[in-house]
């Protein structure tokens, strides 16, 4: 995982959360993790990943992930086996 995705899963799961989050680095980090996205109904995006299935919202009128769903993307790459700690124990595996 490059310097940049492992930047940004830690960002995702920090506290407070946080409301500097683009799209375009999310679906980067979705996609080198394997997720499947696809277009949804409207603004929304299934993705799945690990066998897990979610929806995202694109942002409306900016770039920038809300909040709400930041916490909704932390619940579900928690879900699908996606946090900070477990891929740094999964990488340090020879």
């Amino acid at each position: 995982m490059s310097h940049k995705h492992a930047s940004l899963l830690r960002t995702i799961f920090q506290d407070p959360i946080s409301g500097n989050i683009h799209w375009r680095e999310v679906e980067s980090l979705l996609h080198h993790l394997g997720a499947v996205i696809e277009p949804a109904h409207g603004a929304r995006f299934r993705v799945v990943l690990n066998g897990h299935e979610g929806f995202l919202h694109h942002p409306h009128h900016s770039n920038v992930l809300g909040r709400q769903d930041v916490k909704y993307l932390r619940e579900f790459l928690a879900r699908a086996r996606i946090t900070p700690s477990l891929y740094e124990e999964d990488s340090r595996k020879p």
